[in-house]
């Protein structure tokens, strides 16, 4: 599903150049959940970043589902974004003047379909997710396990093949992040979602199939204590 070839990405900070990933070579299967273990500023997110198209690599090739992301112009790379990848974010991204129906809608305007079909596909994900009877609430009104939850029906709603998770439980306290640990383990086991997720905390890691861990550019076999 993803296939990263000898990729190299860096970034310019003044006068210095930063390199997150250097010659990175990776494979992970459809339908595998893959943790990406890492401290703060080793790479995790930028790697994620070039899996949804949101980044492009400096060197080496990158392909996700056949598709090599380098070779698309920006408008095809932003709607391939939006029909094969769901970003969920630590700090979820709501916008506090809508509700959770409305925050989980947005990315279904970028879409040809009726408000019947709208209306379907956000109540499968707002069900999925245990929020059916909170549909109606504002972020502010939901606790922090609620509004990312909330986040992840937004990244679930135009059914990606993929779902990149970037420290999701990160601002959680310990019994939300069990919540959200398990809602993904349940993702991924019946809906059958490719998921990607980084974090620095090995007790989240250990919710994946395969876990790694990135340090300084490079990939290395995650060991856990």
């Amino acid at each position: 599903m993803i296939e990263f070839d000898g990729v190299t990405k860096s970034y310019r900070r003044g006068e210095h150049v930063v390199t997150p990933l250097e010659n990175v070579t990776l494979e992970v299967g459809r339908g595998e959940f893959f943790v990406l273990l890492g401290p703060s500023g080793s790479g995790k997110t930028t790697l994620l970043n070039l899996v949804a198209g949101i980044d492009i690599a400096d060197s080496g090739t990158l392909r996700v589902d056949g598709v090599e992301l380098a070779s698309l112009g920006e408008r095809p790379l932003g709607l391939w974004r939006a029909e094969h990848v769901g970003y969920v974010f630590q700090q979820y991204h709501l916008v506090p003047v809508l509700s959770a129906y409305e925050n989980v809608e947005l990315p279904l305007h970028l879409f040809k379909m009726s408000a019947k079909e709208r209306h379907e596909r956000i109540s499968v994900v707002l069900e999925a997710v245990g929020l059916t009877e909170r549909a109606d609430h504002y972020p502010r009104q939901l606790s922090g396990g609620q509004q990312q939850r909330v986040a992840i029906a937004r990244a679930l709603v135009a059914d990606p093949e993929i779902l990149v998770c970037d420290e999701p439980t990160g601002d959680l306290d310990a019994e939300s992040a069990e919540g959200i640990l398990a809602l993904l383990r349940r993702l991924h086991s019946e809906f059958g979602k490719t998921i990607l997720m980084v974090t620095h905390d090995e007790k989240a890691a250990r919710v994946g199939t395969r876990i790694m861990r990135l340090d300084k550019g490079t990939l290395h076999e995650a060991v856990l204590s």
